[in-house]
């Protein structure tokens, strides 16, 4: 079973990203699994007087003990003043420590997401792509997907009843798995289309 662990860059109630989030746990081809690690925000800034046996905080350990666990790494994320949000900027900085341990090290990564901007935040993708990287992990560079203008896509329609979303982000979820299959589950996609 192919686990992947999906961190989300938005920490609003009714976050498009986190719907996203949700649609990656539905398109999980056979043989793989998706889930969202909750609390981001509970983790403190990174400092290194906290990154010490005995006084690592709670959440932090958690983190890393989920993506050293994780196949796949999933990022979903807005963009903010043209770069990755600080959640997962911080999240980032715990996982790749400490230095030349760090829990992302040889996993598949990938980053996708929906910001207000007409590209989607594709800044802040590249941002965490190059991040990913300098911490370890292997970054699947054709498994992206950034949808522009969140605001207006989806003030009616919902992620899951969007086909282009749906059939995108199964695409990823697949890559992800190592799976060679594309497409969403056909319930989903049946949903999507309709």
């Amino acid at each position: 079973m192919a686990e992947i662990l999906t961190l989300v860059g938005s920490l609003r109630t009714e976050s498009v990203n986190s719907k996203f989030a949700q649609v990656a746990a539905a398109s999980a081809p056979e043989g793989a699994a998706v889930t969202t690690f909750e609390g981001l925000e509970e983790i403190p800034f990174y400092n290194e007087d906290l990154d010490v046996e005995g006084k690592v905080p709670a959440k932090a350990a958690e983190l890393r003990a989920a993506v050293a666990a994780a196949d796949g790494l999933l990022l979903v994320t807005p963009e903010y003043n043209g770069t990755m949000p600080a959640v997962i900027n911080n999240a980032i900085d715990w996982i790749s420590r400490p230095f030349g341990a760090s829990s992302a090290t040889g996993t598949k990564a990938a980053v996708i997401g929906t910001s207000a901007g007409q590209y989607g935040g594709v800044w802040a993708h590249d941002d965490v792509r190059k991040s990913l990287k300098v911490a370890g992990a292997e970054v699947v560079e054709d498994a992206t997907l950034a949808i522009g203008a969140s605001y207006s896509r989806f003030a009616e329609v919902e992620p899951q009843d969007d086909a282009e979303v749906v059939e995108g982000i199964a695409k990823v979820v697949a890559a992800l798995a190592g799976t060679t299959g594309a497409t969403a589950p056909a319930e989903l996609a049946e949903a999507a289309a309709r």
